[in-house]
């Protein structure tokens, strides 16, 4: 098995690569939550690749969760479906409330050197910090 640092770099460089190759190929931020958000927003030609990002997250998800099983047990298992479905509201309404999300003010906002990026990064890694520290993993 490999150390997870190296799971952490290849996924960072595999993030950045796309987010990279998104803006300059279509002039779009690869926000997750603006790509989502705006699917039902039904303007021409703009929702099926929406859609398609959608259905590639979770089916790319999925795949994962089957390969790598470890990673996923305390998911898969069904005891943490609730908190899940909690966080996962949590983290819908806070992207509502800062105008976008990790993928978006982390990945491409800080790399533009956007200021209203670095604070709201800087409020998602504090507000995980302390869920981490109450909550645990």
């Amino acid at each position: 098995m490999e150390p997870s640092w190296i799971n952490a770099i290849f996924g960072g460089i595999v993030i950045g690569v796309a987010a990279s190759a998104f803006l300059l190929l279509e002039g779009r931020i690869l926000g997750v939550s603006g790509i989502t958000g705006r699917i039902s927003e039904l303007n021409k030609g703009d929702t099926l690749w929406r859609v398609l990002f959608v259905m590639g997250s979770i089916v790319g998800g999925y795949l994962a969760a089957q390969i790598w099983t470890e990673n996923f047990s305390n998911i898969i298992d069904g005891s943490n479906y609730v908190r899940l479905a909690i966080a996962g509201l949590l983290v819908g309404f806070g992207t509502k409330m800062g105008s976008g999300c990790t993928s978006g003010h982390g990945v491409c906002g800080i790399g533009r050197l956007s200021p209203r990026s670095l604070v709201a990064t800087l409020t998602f890694m504090f507000f995980g910090v302390v869920t981490v520290y109450i909550f645990g993993r």
